[in-house]
């Protein structure tokens, strides 16, 4: 593959930082950190682009916080204006980092996503007998700076735009030399761009026809166990001298007791969310609900947040929607719709109550008559009545 050239103009021009800050600002619009950056637009954006012209921007000002849903994970939140810088460059460089990718890795790109490898996963479930999953131990806290560096320069010729990269890679942790940041997106996409020489290990070497990968999440299907265990094996002695990483343990499952992927539950047939995605979703929903009547959040930030939730649910096609039913609307999926079950009849007898005792219903011309109630079981369906 060629390497790409003369990007590194491109990153400064005003027309990619205006779109970097829209970016970036895009559901942050109410932070002061955001106001203050909008107010002086234009000064704030052409001083943006004398810095990072002369190598003068200074990197690594970033808040830090921890997050336990679902597991335990340290978030790297950069500020605002190396935000935009990080999208400024993204805006450059993603497409030539895409090229780069097998089609068969869904995390990170435009026109794929997570829906879009769940239904990858279910396609080869249904063709093969056999999985085998792989996921990296602390994936983003182990990739080696030198490596992933080299890797870019493999990548892009421009050498002002490999010692850019050099700087946002070295302003966390860069005295250990290892270990992206979790929360930026220039992390999100040199993550994913790293782990795409063992797609190609997977696919040029090992020639495995049924492979997915999201990240670090990757899935291999074969009709054969044993062949998976000698495809593990290889996979592990290959990210451990080439990528410097390690594999979690993992042993060959058949696709009759389903499989865990991405929050959903993946079998031969179809798909459904796991019982965690299900427990998180309607926790959520329910804190929503209660901070909505709280007042806490805006009736049009409930509904946003609701739809990113729905969105999630998507992946697992058909077999959420009664399960969002019940949750969003449990009156109208367990309770009683409309008319309760043998209204009707109470109707009546009340009426037939009302009569004197001995006087047919026939005899009283001032009221409509009706007809008398019978039941609608399997005993009566064809059974003519006949008025007495």
């Amino acid at each position: 593959m060629r390497r790409a050239t003369n990007l590194f103009e491109r990153i400064p021009e005003y027309g990619n930082l205006r779109i970097a800050f829209c970016k970036a600002a895009r559901g942050r619009r109410h932070q002061a950190e955001v106001r203050q950056f909008s107010e002086q637009l234009d000064r704030r954006l052409s001083v943006m682009a004398e810095r990072i012209s002369s190598g003068a921007f200074h990197l690594g000002r970033f808040q830090q916080f921890l997050i336990r849903d679902p597991k335990e994970r340290v978030i790297t939140a950069p500020c605002f204006e190396e935000r935009v810088l990080h999208h400024a460059v993204m805006n450059v460089c993603e497409p030539v980092m895409d090229r780069s990718l097998i089609a068969d890795t869904f995390a990170c790109r435009k026109g794929m996503g997570r829906e879009a490898a769940v239904q990858r996963a279910l396609l080869f479930s249904r063709r093969t007998h056999w999985f085998l999953k792989l996921d990296v131990r602390k994936y983003f806290d182990s990739i080696p700076h030198d490596r992933l560096l080299g890797l870019l320069a493999r990548r892009f010729r421009d050498r002002r735009l490999v010692e850019l990269f050099e700087q946002i890679i070295h302003a966390y942790r860069g005295r250990l030399g290892v270990g992206l940041p979790i929360g930026s997106l220039t992390s999100q996409h040199f993550a994913n761009l790293y782990l795409g020489m063992m797609d190609r290990f997977v696919k040029e070497s090992l020639r495995i026809r049924g492979y997915v990968r999201y990240m670090d999440d990757m899935v291999l299907w074969h009709d054969d166990r044993d062949a998976l265990l000698d495809i593990k094996w290889r996979c592990q002695e290959f990210v451990r001298t080439e990528l410097k990483l390690e594999f979690k343990p993992s042993e060959p499952r058949g696709m009759r007791e389903g499989m865990s992927f991405l929050g959903c539950r993946v079998y031969s047939t179809h798909v459904e969310l796991n019982g965690r995605s299900k427990r998180r979703w309607r926790r959520r929903v329910r804190v929503l609900e209660w901070a909505g009547r709280l007042g806490l959040i805006s009736e049009s930030n409930l509904q946003q947040r609701l739809t990113s939730l729905t969105a999630f649910t998507k992946a697992a096609g058909a077999r959420s929607w009664r399960f969002r039913q019940r949750v969003l609307y449990p009156e109208a999926v367990n309770g009683p719709i409309g008319l309760e079950p043998g209204e009707p009849r109470r109707k009546l007898e009340q009426r037939c109550g009302e009569l004197p005792d001995g006087e047919p219903q026939q005899e009283r011309p001032d009221e409509p008559q009706e007809q008398p109630w019978f039941p609608a079981g399997p005993e009566f369906r064809g059974t003519k009545w006949r008025s007495p």
